[in-house]
């Protein structure tokens, strides 16, 4: 462990210790072992919060936005775009990134031949939002293509139950159709996150929840894809939003490390808007945010004694 972890891990410690003392029994850590661990996938899942920081202020050679280069990467090629004041084309890039994810083989692949159109003409935001149907079109033409042409093309972990097919509705043409239709051209994203404030108010947490609540419009984006979204928005600096919930309702994971946390089994009867409250009390005392939280939960719940680095 790194020294400014190891001073993390001490602080989380006590902290976890004085919580559990004095504001509400945590029985799923006094074990040393799983409140050892839980550190661990906190100090974790914190890193991946920095790392998007570190994106966002970071300066990149500008292949990293170039769909054709082997390097591209699409969060970086959102923050190129965002810094050149093409906000609409970050914002896509964000959501392309999440609806599609990174394999672990395959890296980017399926995203750079989506959104590069296989080396034809991109899919941009201004391209497909003006037609969706068109991209439609061209995805029931390439799927022979992107299925069987010896290149292995496959989506992220989280969402590796997506689909290509172009006339399913809930293939990847209805979910992009969908998303067009929740931002609403002509209204761009900062308009989008400008009426989000206009109806609930200034508070980056408020605006969040209005947005997440409002997202279910997109097809396919469960809670998760919502809330990697949204979060993403917020650390990439697309939008002042952060979320002041772990979102627990519809969960898995983070429900059952919740249940262990605060209950001491996965099975504890708790329900999701009681551990909504708790993390927030939580997180009152370590100050890690709602993101953390949720992440960390969710891998520490797979292996509670021992620690397992999970990558989504």
């Amino acid at each position: 462990m790194r020294p400014r972890d190891r001073v993390r891990a001490k602080e989380f410690d006590e902290k976890l210790l004085c919580f559990d003392r004095e504001a509400r029994p945590l029985p799923g850590i006094r074990s040393g072992a799983n409140r050892g661990v839980l550190i661990e996938q906190l100090i974790e899942s914190l890193r991946r919060v920095e790392y998007a920081h570190f994106i966002r202020d970071e300066q990149f050679d500008s292949a990293r936005a170039d769909v054709t280069a082997d390097i591209f990467d699409p969060l970086r090629a959102a923050v190129y775009r965002m810094r050149r004041g093409d906000t609409d084309e970050a914002f896509w890039l964000v959501f392309l990134f999440v609806h599609f994810g990174k394999h672990p083989k395959d890296g980017w692949r399926l995203i750079r031949d989506i959104y590069g159109a296989l080396g034809g003409n991109e899919w941009t935001w201004n391209r497909v939002s003006a037609n969706p149907s068109a991209f439609r079109r061209w995805l029931a033409a390439s799927e022979e293509t992107l299925r069987n042409d010896g290149t292995s093309r496959r989506f992220g972990n989280h969402r590796k139950y997506e689909s290509l097919n172009a006339s399913s509705p809930a293939g990847t043409a209805a979910v992009i159709e969908s998303y067009v239709q929740w931002v609403t051209p002509p209204r761009t994203h900062q308009q989008l996150v400008e009426d989000a404030h206009r109806d609930a108010g200034q508070h980056p947490r408020a605006v969040f929840d209005y947005l997440y609540r409002s997202m279910k419009a997109v097809r396919r984006f469960g809670r998760l894809a919502r809330f990697d979204y949204l979060t993403m928005v917020g650390k990439l600096g697309l939008a002042p939003i952060e979320p002041g919930s772990a979102y627990m309702s519809g969960s898995t994971g983070p429900l059952k490390g919740a249940r262990m946390l605060f209950g001491g089994n996965a099975a504890a009867n708790l329900s999701a808007n009681e551990l909504d409250t708790f993390l927030n009390e939580l997180d009152s005392q370590i100050l890690v945010g709602m993101q953390v939280l949720e992440d960390a939960l969710c891998n520490w719940q797979k292996s509670p004694g021992q620690f397992v680095s999970f990558r989504g």
